[in-house]
């Protein structure tokens, strides 16, 4: 008998479109931002950064309760709108002329970034996916990263072409156009809605979805442990660096490297994650995640250390590409963690907490970058900064090892 094609598959490509656009503009595109609007006004970096941190934060503010959004709306209404937030957002970006015009039009791309971002693709996916879930996170999270290979990069030579305004106002229409297509055309809640199970096994019976209560108990108890924090505290540090780092990318690679060798930073230090992600999901599944994350954050580390450096264009290349290594794994070994230690009933509360938390975390990475920078005159010692806080996530993200966990849902 040929087997039956699963819908499941077809939410994972519009999951896939929308980090494609979320990630493009909402993540990667910081840093053509940051580094357009400090040379196109004449701002300084932690000037620019500090709107960025607010970003950062409304968009972690909606993250910690987007599940609950999710069930109350599904994914097309709340998909839809939010990628209209972020379009708005991005377009009123090439409007601003003073700096704090900054920070409405960030506050408004928020909304739509934290409500696109990692835990949204691991909700959306979650009532599809359970034998085959991991397979079908890490292609989604694939186009997060191609967002930082192929949109972020984009955008310098539009921007170049056109002028920052209207690429802003054509990154806009495209990012509406696009993701609300995918998400009203392919989206849907559960595939129990259109008469399928999970991973397209026979059989429609599916446990009732936890009530609010039951996720608030999750939540508060998860608070009190050492092992939770364990997963929140080493991946907010190190994801502080990495935003910190990514956000200043471009403008910290212009003198050695000039537009068109930062466009192709950009895109290596993308290419990396994917070969990152890749790499990292032959053995994740083999190994302890903790061990995963800790060497991830290592090879960070080495990369952030020859960014730093970088006395030619081959050190500044290979500094990316070592950084690029770990950029995709650091957004989705929280999730693969709290799978591996947590029930699978709390899945969904947890890792939206997780991510919530890492996130209003790094939002500050951008400003620590931009401080140091101005403070310093230059941005080695704010990457000899990001190095230490990176070393110190590899550390306490080990020290979290349970030596009597024995299984992946041991808890």
């Amino acid at each position: 008998m040929t087997a039956r094609y699963f819908y499941g598959w077809n939410v994972v490509a519009a999951t896939f479109v929308m980090a494609l656009f979320s990630f493009g503009l909402g993540f990667y595109g910081l840093t053509v931002y940051v580094a357009t609007l400090q040379q196109l006004h004449q701002w300084s970096a932690s000037l620019v950064s500090a709107p960025v941190t607010v970003y950062y934060v409304g968009g972690a503010l909606v993250t910690m309760v987007i599940s609950t959004l999710y069930e109350r709306f599904g994914p097309r209404v709340v998909v839809s709108a939010a990628s209209v937030a972020l379009a708005g957002g991005v377009a009123a970006l090439g409007s601003v002329t003073r700096p704090w015009h900054l920070y409405p039009a960030f506050l408004l791309m928020s909304l739509g970034w934290g409500a696109m971002s990692g835990a949204a693709i691991n909700i959306i996916l979650a009532p599809w996916f359970r034998r085959r879930r991991g397979l079908a996170v890490s292609i989604a999270f694939n186009g997060a990263t191609l967002g930082g290979v192929i949109v972020a990069p984009l955008l310098i030579p539009l921007i170049a072409r056109v002028g920052f305004a209207s690429a802003m106002a054509m990154g806009a229409m495209v990012v509406a156009a696009v993701v609300v297509g995918v998400a009203v055309g392919i989206m849907r809640r559960t595939p129990e809605s259109i008469g399928l199970s999970p991973d397209g096994e026979p059989g429609t019976a599916t446990p009732d979805a936890p009530r609010l209560g039951e996720k608030r108990r999750w939540r508060r108890q998860a608070l009190r442990t050492w092992r939770f924090w364990s997963v929140s505290v080493p991946f907010a540090l190190g994801l502080a660096a990495q935003v910190g780092v990514l956000t200043h990318l471009v403008a910290l690679v212009m003198p050695t490297l000039g537009a068109s060798g930062a466009a192709v930073a950009v895109s290596t230090t993308t290419a990396a994650a994917i070969l990152g992600r890749l790499l990292t999901g032959i053995v994740v599944d083999r190994t302890d995640p903790r061990f995963v994350a800790a060497a991830t954050l290592g090879v960070q580390v080495f990369g952030v250390m020859l960014l730093a450096w970088a006395p030619s264009a081959a050190v500044a290349y290979s500094g990316c590409t070592l950084f690029g290594l770990g950029v995709g794994n650091l957004t989705t070994l929280p999730g693969l963690i709290v799978a591996a230690e947590w029930p699978t009933e709390q899945f969904g509360a947890l890792v939206a907490l997780a991510v919530g938390i890492n996130q209003l975390t790094f939002a500050f990475g951008p400003s620590l970058v931009g401080v140091v920078r101005d403070w310093s005159g230059g941005y080695a010692p704010a990457l000899g900064v990001c190095a230490v806080l990176q070393v110190a996530a590899a550390t306490l993200v080990l020290l979290g090892r349970s030596p009597s966990r024995t299984g992946p849902t041991a808890h």
